[in-house]
């Protein structure tokens, strides 16, 4: 596998992994009980990106290191992948 594949199929496992870990733990401020004008009764009080960032980080670290021993030992061949599209 190339560097830029291995980049390549990291940086769309991050994405994946940073809107997986996005939604949990947001408090709204519909459900704080303090809407205040102007703003979404959906808007997060506190959506701790940093820490949703390092999670995300993490995830995909694991989601990428199954990938890379999957396309490096074969386990999955390539050919039947193709024959099966």
């Amino acid at each position: 596998m190339s560097l830029a594949m291995s980049v390549g199929i990291y940086f769309v496992c991050w994405w994946l992994a940073f809107f997986i870990v996005l939604p949990i733990g947001v408090r709204t401020h519909a459900d704080h009980g303090t809407v205040e004008p102007g703003t979404a009764d959906s808007a997060p009080i506190a959506p701790h990106l940093w820490i949703k960032a390092a999670a995300a980080t993490v995830l995909s670290a694991i989601i990428f290191a199954v990938i890379y021993v999957v396309i490096a030992y074969q386990l999955i061949p390539l050919e039947s992948v193709a024959m099966a599209l």
